[in-house]
């Protein structure tokens, strides 16, 4: 054996063996108990970051379950990532001097597909570096052809029924990137702005924004507040920059009478209350913001200046025409901002495609408490029930050109929407004409990946949908617990009745050195290949389970990846002890033999001790792993290995290495076997040194007691 671990050639070699032998498939193990876990699909617009990694979680189910004999199957496949995709896309356009205008929609759409699938292809390059032993013959990408004809079957279904309405009202809309989004894609952001008091009538009113007062439509009051009681159903007449103007007093519970002066203006186009109210009070909406960002034609000389703009000069104006009372300056309260650019988002008026989720989220909850789904840690469950019972019905409308766009088409003789299953409409259904516009919006990108358990085996071999579905492990990010796996339930229990994973498992996100999110405004994103060039994808592997509780952060550290190196190292030498020592007439232990109590009897008590604690050692790893204490699989092994294998036990060894040599082999053969879901590539160099029974370490059986 070479002194030194050569991993760059150990790890190419070993990978290309197990694809090559179709051992990631689950057919290499035919009868065995199907176990299924569905890859979180990483966004195809970009290189995997460290925090990918943590698919390591997986890998590591995966191939347990495998060697315990099951059919396992780890399903492979990347997200479109609609809107985040046309962002990176837009700014690599930029940086050419040109613009997503400079393209009608199905080049631009081209261009994208072309710009991801030289991506993607990459990526997954990247994740067979890191030794994932995914099954790529059952691939998956969200805007394959199949996939996307089972989105648009529940959608047609779900609107057939119901779930599914188009509805005109305000949404979280960026003028920047050009589309709305959900609640949950909202960044609310605590800052400080001028609190102006402005001049009403015979009122003051307290507000952010004077730059809206040209979309009010009424003055609100709490029903409740005294001090207001007499105008309640009053027309008031303010002055206005651009003239006098009348305003009705409205009393509804919505307005805080602890705010300001307990008095509002009531602008139903640019607020979610003040829209609320101007349905109950049947106020008119007033668009005073523009998509654009830009106030509108109604603010007269002030149209076409963006909000901030808009928002200083009619505050200047109006202080130089006496009608602001006061100005607080460093008001602090809350607003919303775009999550990927910045950008404070205006609440707009925009027609769009809503999912009712009263029922779904019901449903979802039940489910969980029930037990049919566990969520680990346990303390995530929490998060869980309170972001579904206050999610509002879901906006899955986007206004982007990259994504599935939405089957509908308006008829433009009657107004009746027309929802398909993918196929253009010969008529409309209500009235017959031949008149139809599709609709330019797409699908929010949660809403086809909310499905995706369902559709990757839907869409996979021949029933692999009834072998694998529902799922064995959800494994992902606790970041996304809201965003993905809450509608992941919701949407497959309504498309199968059946739960789509029975175990929900979240890991901590992996931060940079000094414990900062990594992102790449910050600069701060580190390659998982820098990583595994460094120290190898074993090391970097380990490194990521050991000494960190599921569910925790952790910070990238050098000093635990060197740790891990050196463990490669320990492990190598190890192997060359044992390896290299050839001596006569001293049979290696087959195998299929086990130690029985005869033989037992015959061994030392120092080679019984290291047995005993390999039968501990073992069992503690098994019971980690079936439930989701890796750390604690991980760190036990790091123990035994190191310390009481290494240190102790060999030690005492040299001095009679005959006698020795087939408990040295069975101890090392078994670690090998234990270790193998964490760290592959050597495991399976040095188990093919040994003697062995079967082709690879990878389909060996998992140990059993001596």
């Amino acid at each position: 054996m070479d002194k030194i671990y050569n991993q760059k050639v150990v790890e190419e070699k070993w990978y290309k063996f197990w694809e090559d032998a179709g051992y990631f498939k689950p057919e290499i193990n035919p009868d065995g108990k199907p176990y299924c876990i569905i890859l979180p699909p990483p966004n195809a617009n970009a290189p995997l970051h460290f925090g990918h990694a943590m698919y390591v979680v997986e890998d590591i189910l995966t191939r347990y379950h495998r060697m315990k004999g099951k059919a396992a199957l780890w399903l492979p496949g990347s997200d479109h990532a609609g809107f985040e995709t046309q962002v990176v896309f837009e700014k690599k356009l930029k940086s050419e001097g040109k613009s997503r205008f400079d393209f009608d929609r199905e080049i631009l759409y081209q261009m994208i597909w072309d710009y991801v699938q030289s991506n993607k292809s990459g990526m997954e390059s990247e994740l067979r570096r890191l030794g994932f032993s995914l099954d790529w013959s059952r691939e998956k990408f969200t805007l394959d052809p199949d996939i996307i004809r089972e989105v648009y079957k529940t959608f047609k279904k779900m609107f057939d029924e119901g779930f599914i309405y188009r509805d005109y009202r305000l949404v979280n809309y960026c003028t920047r990137d050009g589309t709305s989004f959900s609640d949950l894609e909202v960044v609310h952001v605590e800052q400080k702005d001028p609190l102006y008091y402005l001049k009403y009538g015979p009122f003051i009113i307290a507000t952010v924004r004077p730059e809206t007062k040209f979309g009010d439509t009424a003055v609100g009051v709490n029903p409740n507040d005294k001090r207001y009681k007499e105008w309640i159903g009053k027309e008031v007449e303010v002055e206005g920059l651009n003239g006098k103007f009348k305003l009705k007093v409205i009393a509804d519970e919505l307005i805080d009478p602890l705010f300001g002066t307990g008095v509002a203006k009531v602008t139903p186009s640019i607020d979610f209350k003040d829209f609320e109210m101007s349905k109950r009070h049947n106020l008119e909406l007033k668009m005073i913001v523009g998509f654009d960002g830009k106030l509108t034609e109604i603010a007269g000389s002030y149209a076409g200046l963006y909000v901030n703009q808009a928002r200083k000069k009619v505050a200047e104006d109006m202080q130089e025409r006496g009608l602001i009372e006061k100005i607080d300056e460093d008001y602090t309260h809350t607003v919303s901002k775009c999550y990927k650019c910045g950008t404070t988002l205006e609440p707009l008026p925009l027609e769009q495609w809503f999912l009712n989720v009263a029922d779904l989220k019901q449903k979802a909850i039940e489910v969980v408490r029930n037990k049919k789904i566990k969520i680990h840690p346990k303390n995530f469950e929490s998060h869980y029930f309170q972001w579904l019972e206050n999610l509002n019905d879901w906006n899955i409308s986007r206004q982007t050109v990259w994504g599935i766009r939405i089957p509908a088409w308006n008829c433009l003789a009657c107004d009746a929407w027309n929802v398909t299953t993918g196929e253009t409409p010969d008529a409309c259904g209500k009235c017959g004409s031949k008149n139809l516009k599709q609709d330019t919006d797409t699908f929010d990108t949660w809403f086809s990946s909310g499905q995706w358990p369902v559709v990757t085996l839907k869409t996979g071999k021949p029933r692999d949908f009834e072998k694998f579905y529902p799922t064995s492990v959800m494994e992902t990010g606790y970041d996304i617990l809201k965003a993905w796996v809450s509608r992941m339930v919701m949407l497959g229990l309504y498309i199968t009745g059946e739960v789509p994973f029975k175990d929900v498992v979240l890991h901590g996100l992996v931060r940079d050195p000094l414990g900062q999110k990594m992102s790449k405004s910050k600069g701060n994103v580190v390659s998982p290949m820098e990583i595994v060039d460094q120290y190898g994808a074993d090391a970097a592997r380990m490194a990521l389970v050991y000494g960190t509780a599921l569910g925790h952060d952790q910070n990238l550290s050098h000093p635990k990846l060197q740790a891990m190196r050196n463990f490669t190292n320990k492990i190598w030498n190890i192997g060359r002890f044992i390896i290299n020592f050839k001596p006569t007439n001293v049979p290696s232990l087959k195998p299929d033999q086990q130690f029985n109590n005869a033989a037992m009897k015959q061994l030392s008590e120092v080679d019984r001790l290291i047995l005993l604690k390999l039968n501990e050692t073992s069992a503690k790893v098994s019971d980690s792993l079936n439930q989701f204490r890796f750390h604690d699989g991980a760190d036990t092994l790091y123990e035994f290995i190191w310390h009481e294998f290494a240190d102790k036990y060999i030690e005492s060894a040299k001095n009679r290495r005959k006698e020795t040599q087939p408990v040295l082999e069975y101890v090392f053969r078994t670690s090998l076997e234990l270790l193998h879901p964490f760290m592959p590539f050597i495991t399976e160099e040095l188990w093919q040194k040994l003697p062995h029974e079967g082709k690879s370490i990878m389909i060996a059986k998992w140990p059993q007691k001596v």
